[in-house]
């Protein structure tokens, strides 16, 4: 008997898949679609947002307020300026004021207390200059100079916190911080900016930018870009964009005008200056630096070796190479320098030029002091007799400390006796509000932030754009295979033979 027969059931099949070429052309429909869906949309966001842009409402006008406490008087300066976040702001014409009232800070030394409300007349000023919707975004802030730094520091600190208690409920935006004693060499540096920022030379080349000398009433200020290695206290490094300032600045106290002849009074009343010309006259000392006829005076040259002497006095302390100007360190005068205050003020009395020469200043000086005091008076006849008596000290006390202390030849004429450029007041403060301005800015829009909503959206606009257009041009080249079925039977197929090769057993 034949054994049974079952049937039998076909092997599995097995499938496996490969790819097959598709002609190019197959594919070029859909990428013309797609290039033209992106160029499309590209264009859109470009047209979109420049014409967004060009409807976009300019800057607002953003104020500031610096309160100068100077130490004969105090002034507040309000500032309206237009700029890109952490730029450098443009003053805005007309938005700018400053009001000044006397006395000093300083003179409130016996009674603290009173200090601050000599703010409030200066505070309602500012207020009239900016809109009441601005006040609470407007910072104000007091800086100090030379009359609160010789005051004691118990009645520094009560006056300050006096001022604190008007300035918090001026309206205006303030923190406890910003009413300070600013050192002086800030002051200077503040000055410098100011400066160049007027020049238009702020952010440009180093070695093009202004030097700054002032001579206030209490100190004096020197600062300007050095090529020298300077003592670190000396140093001070101030970045704007991407170029970078190194500054020497010092502040002389008790080297301003009024301080240094306050000096020369107390010198020649303990009779430590001799000269051949100086002695008692009834019971009144003889004094060079007084014009002629006013106080048994009017001798130039020797005021201006006593000024020397009191620009000298602490020489020996020199701890330095070289010391120029006292005990302090000074390096070598480099490039041209506006003369601000007192020196542009005695400039202006004698009626020289801006670019006067020292040695027309000293001619000029020579010839007030050796003048009789009667034709002096009959000359100026409407000023007052304390404040001519001084330009003959003034004049002296000008040559020797330029060019017997800093070396400045007599006929340089690298040095611009003004106050002002064009229609920008030289004024620290000044510089305190660009400096002040950039740096809350900064802080307020971090550098990344700042380039999106600023002016590089049309740079990321681009980027984002090119980004876009690569990512299409390679999606376009990129295939995605087509698959093929291939049933194998075990009947001999070669997995890597052709589709459409006989011997692959394709069925």
């Amino acid at each position: 008997m034949d054994a049974p027969k079952f049937p039998t059931r076909p092997p599995a099949a097995r499938f496996f898949s490969f790819p097959t070429k598709n002609p190019s052309s197959a594919h070029k429909p859909h990428s013309r679609s797609l290039w033209l869906s992106i160029a499309s949309s590209v264009v859109f966001v470009v047209l979109v947002y420049l014409a967004a842009a060009s409807r976009s409402p300019p800057p607002p006008l953003r104020f500031g307020i610096i309160i100068d406490a100077g130490s004969s008087g105090t002034r507040i300066h309000v500032f309206g300026s237009k700029g890109e976040s952490g730029a450098i702001p443009s003053l805005v014409p007309g938005s700018t004021a400053v009001m000044r009232v006397t006395p000093g800070l300083s003179s409130f030394s016996g009674d603290p207390e009173r200090a601050g409300a000599s703010l409030e007349e200066l505070l309602e000023f500012a207020k009239g200059k900016v809109a009441k919707d601005r006040w609470r975004d407007t910072e104000v802030r007091l800086m100090a100079t030379a009359g609160l730094r010789m005051v004691d520091m118990g009645s520094r600190e009560r006056i300050l916190e006096s001022c604190r208690r008007v300035l918090r409920l001026s309206g205006f935006r303030f923190k406890n911080e910003w009413a300070t004693v600013i050192p002086g060499s800030d002051e200077g540096t503040y000055a410098w900016v100011a400066a160049n920022y007027a020049l238009g030379s702020l952010g440009g080349d180093p070695e093009k930018t202004t030097g700054i000398m002032e001579l206030g009433g209490a100190s004096a200020q020197v600062t300007f870009v050095s090529s020298e290695t300077l003592p670190p206290e000396f140093s001070h490094v101030l970045t704007f964009g991407k170029t970078t300032y190194n500054l020497y600045s010092n502040s002389f106290l008790h080297f301003g005008q009024n301080a240094a002849h306050e000096s020369l009074r107390k010198l020649l009343n303990s009779r430590d200056i001799k000269t051949s010309d100086v002695s008692r006259q009834e019971g009144t000392p003889a004094d060079p630096c007084s014009p002629k006829g006013y106080s048994h005076g009017g001798n130039f040259s020797e005021c201006r070796s006593t000024a020397l002497s009191l620009l000298q006095k602490e020489k020996d302390n020199c701890v330095y190479q070289l010391c120029h100007l006292g005990s302090t360190f000074i390096p070598k005068m480099q490039g041209n320098f506006i003369a601000t205050e007192n020196f542009f003020y005695t400039s202006k009395f004698f009626g020289l030029s801006p670019t006067s020469s020292l040695s027309e200043m000293m001619h000029a000086g020579e010839e007030y002091c050796e003048q009789d005091w009667s034709k002096t008076k009959k000359k100026y006849h409407s000023a007052e007799d304390e404040d001519l008596s001084r330009y003959c000290f003034s004049a002296a006390y000008i040559v020797a400390l330029l060019h017997d202390s800093f070396g400045i030849p007599l006929d340089d004429k690298r040095i611009e006796y003004t106050n002002q450029v064009g229609d920008v007041e030289i004024e620290w403060a000044l510089g305190a509000f660009i400096v002040q301005s950039i740096m809350t800015k900064r802080s307020e829009n971090p550098d990344w932030v700042t380039a999106m909503i600023h002016g590089d959206l049309v740079l990321l606009l681009l980027v984002a754009s090119a980004l876009l257009v690569l990512t299409a041009w390679l999606v376009s080249k990129w295939r995605r295979p087509r698959m093929k079925t291939i049933y194998d039977l075990e009947k001999g197929f070669c997995l890597h033979g052709s589709l459409t090769n006989p011997n692959c057993g394709v069925h």
